[in-house]
């Protein structure tokens, strides 16, 4: 299958690129490199790069006419600066508005869609159901929300998950890669007086599969454990795997305004049609993650938050 990934160099997009290219399927990424590393994705007779931006048009329909992709798994995204209201609107409004026009163009098979829990809001309910309204409250997810609406409204078929906090090797926003990177340089890490709730990369990338393959309707799913863990609980995990020994207790912190104490989704239709659950042990996650860390190492890390980055100080 010809299968056209957008921020294919980046976290979600290079491991799902990994496990494509390992099944004989043909690749295309774009990329512009914002908050992605060109190492993440290794040289292969079936891998295509194209480096540009989404929100460029003439690159779009060039690189769709030429590839002609069957489905398109769209996981470009701006995060990397809360404030910035202007890139994200860029990116992932004008970006996805140009990617699901071209989908449409070129008779793409299945879109599938990469949307941020936050575009909840602050929950009313836990945990959230689909059901549950759509109240985005962050540029990011204002602007996540309404690519989102614009593939709905394209007529295309496609998935949207709806996602919990992804984690493992080569992440570098939320408080997973600044944890380690702060405790690295021998530096204080607060943590927020919050819950999360994880899934490990590769369970991710076996459902996208599973949707690329044609499982799941037209619509929205989340993709979910189920459970929440803390984020104390997520430090205390990273300093073992570390092997790190006489550190000072950390300190719980508030919230920043525009954080929530927890962000827990209702996975049951995508349990159910996808026949799919979280399988990772998300302690063994974060292991696997602080060893591509070690390896690696960590030179930035991104958070869509406006207050102090989780694990700052």
């Amino acid at each position: 299958m010809r299968i056209l990934i957008t921020g294919g160099a980046g976290f979600i997009g290079s491991n799902l690129a990994d496990r494509l290219l390992s099944e004989n399927h043909q690749v295309l990424v774009i990329d512009n490199y914002a908050t992605s590393r060109r190492d993440n994705l290794t040289p292969h007779a079936n891998l295509k790069i194209v480096e540009g931006t989404i929100a460029d048009t003439a690159i779009v329909n060039k690189t769709f006419a030429d590839f002609k992709p069957e489905v398109v798994v769209h996981a470009a995204a701006s995060y990397k600066d809360p404030e910035n209201w202007v890139e994200d609107s860029i990116s992932n409004v004008l970006g996805t508005a140009n990617i699901v026009k071209a989908s449409r163009e070129q008779k793409v098979r299945r879109v599938v869609y990469f949307q941020t829990s936050l575009c909840y809001g602050t929950p009313q309910e836990q945990p959230i159901t689909l059901k549950h309204r759509i109240n985005p409250e962050s540029s990011y997810a204002i602007s996540k929300t309404a690519g989102e609406q614009y593939i709905a409204l394209s007529g295309v078929d496609f998935i949207s998950f709806r996602l919990a906090n992804v984690f493992g090797p080569r992440n570098l926003s939320g408080p997973l890669p600044t944890f380690f990177k702060r405790l690295k340089e021998g530096k204080k890490c607060f943590v927020a007086d919050s819950r999360r709730d994880f899934v490990y990369v590769k369970d991710l990338v076996d459902i996208v599969t599973k949707a690329i393959q044609g499982k799941g309707t037209r619509g929205y799913y989340h993709v979910s454990s189920g459970k929440d863990v803390s984020i104390y609980d997520l430090y205390q995990a990273v300093v073992t795997a570390m092997k790190l020994t006489g550190l000072d207790p950390v300190e719980v912190k508030p919230r920043s305004p525009d954080d929530v104490a927890s962000i827990l989704l209702d996975p049951s239709k995508t349990n159910q049609d996808f026949d799919w659950k979280v399988v990772s042990d998300w302690r063994v996650g974060v292991a696997d993650a602080i060893q591509w860390y070690d390896k690696h190492g960590v030179e930035h890390t991104f958070t869509h938050l406006v207050g102090a980055a989780e694990g700052k100080k």
